[in-house]
């Protein structure tokens, strides 16, 4: 299919980046990589590698292509899980730990969850099952400003063709509110805040009248920024940071109906899905492999390559008590950026969507670089999308 980029004039997309500017952020704080052992990893020599094994063979589907990994993953491919010292000396003879560290040099930053979420719907819309789920329109845009401008390497621009401008995609006010894209769902659920959280999770589950289940991942984003509202109910003095807890955001929407979709559309941007394969055990993170719980975890891609092991020591939610991890670089999210910042996938489930609505912990990372390679980052001045 052709790019529709390729069908824009040059004209006109320069009179769209004159009429509406790149945002330019502060200068993103750089890192610091430190070499460092293996006796530096907090409770590594008692780390349970297997589930760590199982999400590196899930993500060599996608590494095995670059030469780097394929001896790497070839050879993960014929370990005997259940041989937990055979697995250390794997991960201690084919990579070096390096810390990450913040421009300041300390080490610590936040760590959050996400999880899958589920949600009750219809393919017909009726009383019940009113909300509409999105698939990825077709008159949505993209547009790899690096075609054109590679000092934009990494920035991409959503949009649509109004007669003959392409102005920016519709925001969520007008997907929601104006009903934008009518005729376009692909499923209806009962639970708006639901909905939203689905949304911010990136994956997740509805279940149909019938029992039949429908597996949803992402397809696509409607361009507009990412805001939190969990940070515009503190700025509302609805709640405190340390209140602003998923479940503390539903049970305010619960509490405030009348003033839910004001809240909601203070975050402009709009998710959109596509069905997943029946046979698909898990959601799919961004290197197109299916996460596995307790063991992906999504990273800001320019500070962390996709499919690097990275060492975490944090804490469980609401806990002092060490949760010390290998865990597989697999994912990406609109709200995971900056130096040591990570979102730990918990899965599906009720346990999971405890653990993930309320983990807001500080952390430290090491990342497990295959031996002979140093670290690279890559962090534009310019906010990516």
């Amino acid at each position: 299919m052709l790019n529709p980029i390729a069908r824009i004039p040059g004209l006109l997309l320069c009179l769209w980046l004159a009429a509406c500017p790149i945002k330019q952020p502060e200068k993103a704080e750089a890192p610091q990589y430190v070499q460092s052992n293996w006796q530096a990893l907090p409770d590594w020599h008692q780390a349970e590698l297997a589930p760590s094994l199982a999400a590196l063979n899930s993500g060599c589907v996608a590494l095995r292509k670059k030469q780097q990994w394929q001896q790497i993953c070839a050879e993960a491919g014929l370990l005997d899980s259940n041989n937990n010292e055979t697995l250390r000396r794997f991960f201690e003879t084919r990579f070096t730990p390096w810390q990450l560290r913040n421009g300041d040099g300390s080490d610590q930053g936040l760590i959050t969850g996400y999880y899958e979420p589920l949600l009750y719907g219809s393919r017909e819309k009726n009383e019940r099952f009113r909300f509409p789920v999105y698939g990825q329109p077709n008159d949505l845009l993209i547009i790899d400003l690096a075609d054109l401008y590679p000092q934009l390497k990494g920035m991409r621009l959503r949009g649509r063709i109004d007669g003959n401008r392409v102005v920016p995609y519709y925001d969520r006010a007008a997907i929601d509110g104006e009903a934008a894209l009518s005729g376009k769902e692909i499923l209806w659920v009962d639970d708006e805040i639901g909905l939203f959280f689905l949304q911010v999770q990136g994956s997740g589950r509805v279940q149909l009248p019938d029992g039949g289940m429908v597996k949803l991942g992402y397809a696509n984003q409607n361009g507009h920024p990412y805001t939190s509202i969990g940070k515009k109910l503190v700025e509302m003095g609805e709640m405190t940071v340390a209140q602003a807890s998923m479940q503390r955001i539903r049970q305010w929407g619960v509490d405030n109906p009348e003033r839910l979709k004001e809240l909601l559309y203070s975050n402009p941007s709009y998710v959109f899905f596509r069905e997943m394969p029946d046979g698909m055990q898990s959601a799919v993170g961004a290197m197109g492999v299916p996460l596995t719980p307790g063991h992906s975890m999504a990273v800001d891609r320019r500070v962390i390559p996709l499919g690097l092991p990275v060492y975490l020591s944090t804490t469980w939610p609401n806990s002092e008590r060490p949760l010390n991890r290998l865990m597989l670089a697999q994912d990406v999210g609109g709200a995971i950026k900056g130096v040591i910042r990570g979102d730990f996938f918990w899965g599906f489930g009720p346990d999971a969507t405890t653990y993930a609505g309320s983990m807001k912990q500080q952390g430290r990372m090491w990342v497990l670089y295959p031996n002979g390679e140093t670290p690279v980052i890559d962090l534009p001045d310019i906010e990516q999308h």
